[in-house]
């Protein structure tokens, strides 16, 4: 049986014909894998326009319409009418004064101040309190509760509104500003819950174990201990809670109904509904910029803390 005979080797030890043709085909190899590199960074210039391109495109559908509706709020009526698109010739404050007082915005922005203010700290309150514990304790029924707030999200608020409003009724709550923040403060506990549970399990054990071992209890570990470390996961679940309860209309339009406990959304829908009489579109634009600066404000100030509350998780 004939078999392949191997080459013998070259004089003094030089390499064969067959080692000899390996050295191109790798140095071939190696320019090819070079090669990819710059194919590699053309793609991902290409995505780094393209997803620039689009957060501009997105930044301008969002901001032109607020600078608008801002540049509209200092023209008079005829301004917005002839010169839609231009700036304003002189800053006129008249149709502020008018939103303010006349439109009744003062009162509106105070009730809404009011009931957010309170459902806002008892929501963060009690949320973070119920985080905590369904967060560092093991106890029967833990998970069961967790899921109970986790199905609280899907629940649509459209299907409570008819026994809520007998409910509230029957317990003397109905149009008053203390019934409408505990409504609130249950709407927005589901939520506030599922977030703060996952960022107090991020937050170390051990700070907790060592103020408990010096003789702290375990409310004073919460409340001087872990409610400052979670500062940045209740600031962001506050900007959230804040825009959600701020903006709010459906509750407040089934359960407040006196005309003086009415809140911003409501009275917007209000001077929105009278245009067709008055036609004070100025008005009508200034009192939808009262009603958007404080959001924008909280989140301007807040911006830093809600955007490492949100990568927090992540990070640790």
């Amino acid at each position: 049986m004939k078999t392949t005979d191997t080459p013998p080797p070259g004089p003094s030890g030089s390499p064969s014909d067959a080692d000899a043709a390996k050295v191109p085909a790798q140095r071939t190899g190696t320019v090819s894998k070079g090669s990819s590199a710059p194919a590699k960074s053309s793609e991902g210039q290409v995505l780094n326009v393209f997803s620039h391109g689009m957060l501009i495109l997105w930044a301008i559908m969002v901001v032109l319409p607020l600078f608008w509706a801002v540049m509209s709020s200092f023209k008079t009526d005829s301004d917005i009418f002839n010169t839609p698109w231009s700036l304003p010739s002189s800053l006129s404050f008249d149709a502020w004064g008018r939103a303010w007082s006349q439109a009744h915005m003062s009162e509106y922005f105070l009730n809404t101040i009011l009931v957010v203010g309170g459902s806002l700290t008892g929501t963060l309150v009690l949320g973070s309190m119920a985080a905590y514990v369904l967060a560092r304790f093991e106890f029967p029924g833990n998970r069961f509760i967790y899921f109970l707030f986790v199905g609280g999200m899907s629940f649509p608020i459209m299907l409570a509104l008819v026994p809520l409003f007998y409910v509230m009724d029957n317990m003397g709550l109905l149009n008053t500003i203390h019934g409408l923040i505990l409504v609130y403060i249950a709407y927005s506990l589901p939520f506030t819950v599922f977030f703060l549970t996952s960022f107090f399990r991020t937050l170390p054990t051990s700070v907790a174990e060592a103020s408990i071992i010096d003789g702290a209890s375990h409310t004073r570990t919460f409340f001087q201990v872990m409610l400052p470390m979670a500062k940045p996961g209740l600031i962001s679940v506050g900007i959230f809670n804040f825009l959600g309860q701020w903006n709010q209309y459906m509750l407040p339009t089934v359960l407040n109904t006196d005309p003086e406990k009415r809140v911003l959304a409501q009275g917007l829908v209000e001077l929105a509904s009278s245009q067709g009489y008055k036609g004070d579109y100025s008005g009508l634009f200034a009192g939808l910029v009262i009603a958007m600066l404080p959001v924008l404000a909280a989140y301007i100030i807040f911006q830093r803390q809600v955007v490492s509350g949100l990568t927090a998780g992540a990070l640790k």
